[in-house]
């Protein structure tokens, strides 16, 4: 309330000052309580990073309700799978988004989603039977419930307020369940790591200030902390891009004076590849996290010498946030690896259940004040994920001397294709009802610029299949773009174990060795 005409969030359709986004949250917040959603109930949000999915998080918030944030690139199965967990009363979506009709994706669905009472459509053209953006403003405008009594419904430290969905190693979404505890120690500890010696340009004492970019979704635990929570909490200006497009970041740096950005590190190389670059005035962007995959040398080398930013690796996961970063104070070298655990979080590698020695391969595991309340599946699926008090990431890693951590592969069979989780099993299972597709495995191919993207070796029925076919069948199927294969290798047997299981490291092997 004190922050004025200081603008809140910038996204491709102008500027919300936090005056209007103030307004905006207490009409969204009542419109949503005429709807029937209460502390507890679960509303879900797939809209693009528009400023409006701010408003619905701070919204929901407010009335104590359960933010179930859903990435636009997703379709109808893997909507349908996390509404089925997640139980929304009410979906925000947009009318359209890239020349897909998420409205009516989600009207459809509602028919299969009987908990689903309200849609509510941001953009244009909204379906029938479904409330437009503007209808919500105006029921929560005309309200009759009191601005002070709806203050009071706001969810405790320790409940749930967000449910986020990411992929497991069997491919089937986990609902990770996170508090407003956990939520606000992730803002928290990125500030004391990363945001020393970054310039308040608000200079009061509501907040620092700061002025965020976040192209990655805010649907994802990146997103959602860095380009919703954190500018929220510290009073500061966020600028959003639903579509990644370097040169267009690299203007909005110079036009918004964009002092924090984090993303995968294909955002990086891309910047680094925009022509005028050396030309423009960047001297406000301070500090890029870069996660979701390892920033080669040449590439921070590279950022080092022409970006006025500090580039700093991190790791972390949708179970527990950024929990291990570089420092601006470190070296390349030190750069180099997956950073260090922030303030209050520690991490261990282990094998066969006990420490290992500095520099040897093992199991990653984390414990701390980040970590997730639990999964919505239930107590079985969350206690499977822990080793006492500590969680077991999936991940395989090795401990340095200075305790930072290398991330050197996954247990888990997922492949991270520019940051974004593939579930293996899922394409493997729909690629098995292909009729030319006797057999398939889908695996992790190195890739210059998304560290990897997905490889379809397939046994064929009859007549092989081409790539083509199988990606049709995938579009047909509901499979969502960026899960299908890029390429395609026929065998004419898999590598197998003793058990029948696909011997996907000698698979994997071949790309190696080319």
């Amino acid at each position: 309330k004190d922050r004025g005409e200081r603008v809140a969030v910038t996204d491709r359709y102008g500027s919300t000052t936090w005056g209007e986004l103030a307004v905006q949250v207490d009409e969204v917040s009542r419109g949503l309580l005429e709807l029937g959603v209460r502390p507890g109930v679960v509303v879900q949000v797939q809209l693009p990073n528009w400023h409006q999915f701010l408003v619905a998080v701070a919204a929901v918030e407010r009335i104590g309700g359960v933010v179930n944030p859903v990435a636009p690139i997703f379709r109808t199965n893997e909507v349908l799978v996390m509404s089925e967990l997640a139980k929304p009363a009410v979906v925000i979506t947009a009318t359209e988004f890239r020349g897909f009709e998420l409205g009516v994706m989600h009207v459809e669905l509602r028919e299969r989603c009987p908990w689903v009472k309200e849609i509510i459509t941001v953009g244009d053209g909204s379906p029938a039977s479904v409330l437009s953006w503007e209808e919500l403003l105006e029921q929560g405008r005309f309200s009759s419930y009191d601005r002070a009594a709806v203050n009071l419904l706001r969810a405790g430290s320790h409940d749930v307020c967000e449910v986020m969905f990411t992929s497991g190693t069997t491919g089937q979404p986990k609902g990770v369940m996170h508090t407003q505890s956990t939520l606000n120690a992730a803002v928290d500890c990125f500030v004391e790591a990363v945001c020393e010696g970054v310039p308040s340009p608000s200079g009061d004492a509501d907040g620092p200030g700061y002025t965020f970019h976040m192209a990655s979704t805010l649907a994802h635990q990146t997103g959602y902390l860095f380009g919703i929570r954190a500018p929220l909490t510290l009073g500061g200006h966020v600028v959003l891009q639903d579509v990644w497009d370097p040169t267009e970041f690299v203007e909005l740096i110079e036009q918004q004076q964009i002092q924090i950005s984090m993303g995968a590190t294909p955002f990086l190389a891309d910047v680094l590849g925009v022509q005028d670059l050396g030309e423009r005035n960047l001297t406000s962007w301070k500090r890029f996290v870069c996660a979701g995959a390892a920033v080669p040398e040449p590439v921070l080398e590279d950022a080092d010498a022409r970006l006025p930013c500090v580039v700093l690796p991190g790791w972390g996961m949708t179970e527990c946030g950024l929990l291990t970063v570089g420092r601006p104070s470190d070296s390349l070298t030190e750069r180099l690896t997956d950073g260090r655990p922030l303030a209050g979080n520690e991490v261990r590698v282990i094998n066969d259940q006990t420490e290992a020695v500095l520099g040897v391969e093992g199991d990653l595991q984390c414990r701390g004040s980040l970590l997730f309340a639990g999964y919505v599946q239930g107590r079985d699926l969350t206690e499977a994920s822990w080793d006492g008090p500590w969680f077991e990431t999936g991940d395989r890693a090795v401990m340095n001397g200075d305790g930072s951590i290398r991330i050197t592969g996954r247990s888990k069979d997922i492949i991270i294709r520019g940051g974004e989780n593939i579930p293996v099993k899922e394409i493997e299972d729909l690629l098995l009802r292909h009729p030319q597709v006797l057999g398939a495995a889908i695996v992790g191919k190195p890739d210059e610029r998304l560290g990897e993207i997905g490889c379809a070796f397939v046994l064929p029925a009859a007549n092989p299949p081409t790539l083509g076919a199988l990606i049709e069948f995938l579009e047909v199927e509901g499979m969502t773009r960026q899960f299908w294969p890029e390429d395609l290798v026929i065998v004419e047997e898999f590598p197998m174990t003793p058990s029948g299981k696909v011997q996907k490291y000698k698979l994997r092997q071949q790309f190696l060795e080319e």
